[in-house]
């Protein structure tokens, strides 16, 4: 090897040692991306129910710890309403509702702990719209032969076609801080092989 192909494999690889310093020293921030998230959850979120749900279940991307897994259930004044304690099984957690919920606006929120030890909390709201609720009784008429039937509500059927379509609609939940995690992953991965080809040329120069 001459003086000049020297001068050329030092020009190569001297950036790409470069970028592996700097990978080196960016990779131990990396595991802090990977806290964990809910993946999916059922109801879900801004979803509109035709029935009140018996269990909220939400599945997360990592195990979680029984004794730090919390789960609620609002309605739209703030009240919790009743629910059994959260049950843990690997990423998922879910609590039964004591009983059925009247039409309106409730909220989840959630509270667990990433395999580092980091706190997640979050909520999510989701909406029971019965379309189909008790009648109430008719009036009583006095002196009549016949009695008086309650009317017939004819927005019934167009607000259950309503409530189907916007349950159909509803998308999942997904986790972001997933997917950047896994970008960059993919890009340190491709760093950290061009730094260690760019070694092996190098070395394998200075011995020829």
């Amino acid at each position: 090897m001459d003086h000049t192909d020297r001068i050329r494999g030092r020009r190569l690889t001297r950036p790409l040692l470069a970028l592996a310093a700097l990978l080196a020293v960016l990779l131990p921030g990396v595991p802090a991306w990977a806290h964990n998230a809910l993946a999916e959850a059922n109801p879900a979120k801004n979803a509109t129910l035709k029935k009140s749900p018996s269990e909220v279940k939400l599945r997360f991307l990592q195990k979680l710890d029984p004794d730090y897994t919390t789960i609620t259930v609002s309605n739209a004044g703030k009240e919790k309403v009743g629910a059994s304690a959260p049950k843990v099984d690997g990423a998922t957690g879910s609590v039964t509702i004591d009983a059925p919920l009247a039409n309106g606006v409730y909220t989840v929120a959630y509270q667990v702990v990433s395999t580092d030890g980091h706190t997640v909390k979050g909520s999510y709201e989701f909406t029971v719209a019965n379309p189909a609720p008790a009648l109430e009784p008719g009036p009583v008429v006095e002196d009549s032969e016949a009695p008086v039937e309650p009317e017939e509500s004819s927005a019934a059927p167009a607000a259950e076609a309503k409530a189907s379509a916007t349950a159909a609609a509803a998308p999942p939940l997904v986790a972001e801080e997933s997917s950047n995690a896994t970008v960059i992953g993919i890009i340190a991965g491709v760093v950290v092989l061009l730094a260690a080809v760019a070694a092996f040329l190098f070395f394998r120069r200075r011995k020829a």
